[in-house]
């Protein structure tokens, strides 16, 4: 992959018709999370089936991006 980020959200509403909601004295482990994965289709495509099993519950989007930018840690360094 390209990139990923996960973001932990606390509170979420699903197909259910629950809301998932963290509080203090109550753990759960059924927060939403949001994973972003940037990188070329064919990647991606290569990436799926292993998405594809690893969420048993959950909804997957594909969104298309325009990249502007694209630096790595050695390129921002040698500026």
């Amino acid at each position: 992959m390209a990139g990923a980020t996960v973001l932990h959200r606390p509170i979420g509403f699903g197909s259910h018709r629950r809301l998932h909601t963290a509080k203090i004295l109550w753990l759960t482990d059924d927060l939403p999370i949001v994973i972003e994965i940037v990188d070329s289709k064919e990647r991606f495509d290569m990436l799926f089936p292993h998405i594809d099993q690893m969420v048993g519950q959950g909804l997957v989007t594909l969104e298309p991006v325009q990249v502007i930018k694209y630096a790595t840690g050695e390129s921002a360094k040698g500026k």
